[in-house]
């Protein structure tokens, strides 16, 4: 199955505004994506209506990803903040009905670093709150015809939900038309004991899929089977698009957020280049000719 793919903004700005997004997407264009992940990581950084002309002029399919900033939380927290919570992902909702985009993906669970050890009595009863909280957002979602993907995050990036078998755990009961899950191979590479059983385990549950090397470098300089992830797509179906997501360390903020310490390609355009040469040429390779 050939795959659409896309790139992150993060690859090249944090945060995104309107003016870097124009640069962006004649950018993404010319280097052959067809598609764009749209971080939203304070409403009003960018503009839905502006950017939706933009992905038009460029013909690049709208993904609207969510960030889970310090104070936003669905769990073990003061109910003010679980709301305003909420409200956030309902925004990111919107802005994907106004763009076209089929998914919102994101951690959804807790604020991006923050950890904490749970006993499994503590671990179940966090993952009903995470279900109640999620609630409202996910029938949102339903109404809106998006799909919430929830993606797990490495165990220093967050402590409720690792693997694939825990978010299966712990959001099993609303897995459907509102709800489903993003896997990152970043991630996957750190906590999964075999990525491709991991992403047959998500199965019709797979809405999102997230690329970079194993270092968060370009796709295919790394150690990853990269062969062996795409037969796992096509085992369960996966049609969507391959989102190449990394982060520049220009930034002060989202290069201590990924802990981007030194250069991951000679630079960012480059990074770029080599991962969609690199999925472009394997996907050719497994054409049926």
């Amino acid at each position: 199955m050939r795959r659409t793919i896309g790139v992150n903004t993060w690859v090249w700005t944090s945060p995104l505004d309107d003016d870097s997004l124009v640069e962006i997407a004649a950018k993404a264009k010319s280097m052959g994506f067809g598609a764009l992940e749209l971080p939203v990581e304070q409403p009003g950084d960018w503009s839905p209506d502006a950017a939706a002309d933009v992905l038009a002029e460029h013909r690049l399919q709208p993904i609207v990803i969510g960030a889970m900033a310090p104070g936003r939380n669905l769990v073990a927290a003061p109910g003010s903040e679980v709301v305003a919570t909420q409200n956030y992902l309902v925004h990111c909702i919107g802005v994907a009905e106004r763009l076209g985009s089929r998914v919102v993906a994101g951690p959804f669970t807790a604020a991006t670093g923050r950890t904490w050890r749970m006993d499994a009595e503590e671990r179940e009863s966090r993952y009903r709150e995470l279900v109640g909280s999620l609630g409202p957002v996910v029938r949102a979602a339903e109404r809106s015809g998006i799909r919430l993907a929830v993606e797990p995050l490495n165990r220093y990036e967050t402590s409720l939900v690792n693997t694939v078998e825990q978010a299966l755990e712990a959001l099993g009961p609303m897995l459907g038309p509102g709800l489903g899950l993003a896997l990152d191979s970043y991630h996957l590479n750190i906590e999964e004991k075999h990525v491709g059983d991991a992403i047959r385990a998500a199965g019709e549950h797979l809405a999102h899929v997230q690329v970079c090397g194993n270092d968060r470098g370009a796709v295919g300089d790394d150690h990853t089977d990269w062969p062996a992830f795409l037969d796992a797509l096509d085992d369960v179906g996966y049609p969507g698009p391959l989102g190449l997501e990394s982060f520049t360390g220009d930034n002060d903020t989202i290069a201590v957020a990924a802990s981007v310490w030194r250069p991951l390609a000679p630079s960012q355009d480059e990074l770029a280049e080599r991962s969609i040469r690199y999925l472009s040429a394997l996907q050719d390779e497994r054409e049926p000719s």
